[in-house]
């Protein structure tokens, strides 16, 4: 049975760090190296054993897809031409969908608000919660893929794959 070092395998042999008491004023075997390292001018800091957790910017045409009203259209375009990542794709299904629900529900408050003589204050406000909510849920939605996180919501990332995908992919 022959026996191979563990470091011409690559492995590095570390000492047990901090193995003398403190009580006894002795300096643990860490310090002892940091404090050699730095006599002799180097500078040796420790790998954190944790990556950093940057979240990975998202592609700015991800982030146009989101804007409001504008990002209808590079939407349209990109499941027009059906080249796109996965989720670009998808960012594109949600842009379409939610603008798509919000030009149909304006429309149709308008319209309401017009030919009623009873209901045109109610349903002006109503029309302005509903383009204020539209243009949060993008900016919120922005906001996420700037966080790293997904760009989906619940109900309309689904409603957007079965409608918008069977139409346009």
């Amino acid at each position: 049975m022959s026996l191979v070092h563990p470091s011409s395998l690559g492995v590095r042999l570390t000492p047990m760090e901090n193995f003398e008491p403190k009580e006894t004023g002795e300096w643990g075997a860490e310090e002892q190296r940091s404090r050699g390292a730095e006599e002799q001018g180097e500078n040796n800091t420790p790998q954190s054993p944790i990556p950093s957790t940057q979240s990975p910017v998202p592609n700015p045409q991800y982030l146009l897809h989101l804007v409001p009203i504008i990002g209808f259209f590079p939407s349209l375009w990109t499941l027009y031409r059906g080249q796109g990542s996965r989720e670009q794709v998808a960012i594109s299904r949600l842009s379409i969908t939610l603008a798509l629900t919000w030009l149909l529900g304006y429309l149709l408050l308008v319209t309401g608000a017009a030919t009623s003589d009873f209901f045109p204050l109610r349903l002006f406000i109503l029309n302005s919660f509903l383009t204020s909510g539209y243009f949060l849920v993008s900016v919120w939605l922005i906001l996420r893929l700037m966080q790293g996180k997904s760009g989906r919501l619940p109900g309309f990332s689904n409603l957007a794959e079965r409608v918008i995908g069977k139409y346009l992919s």
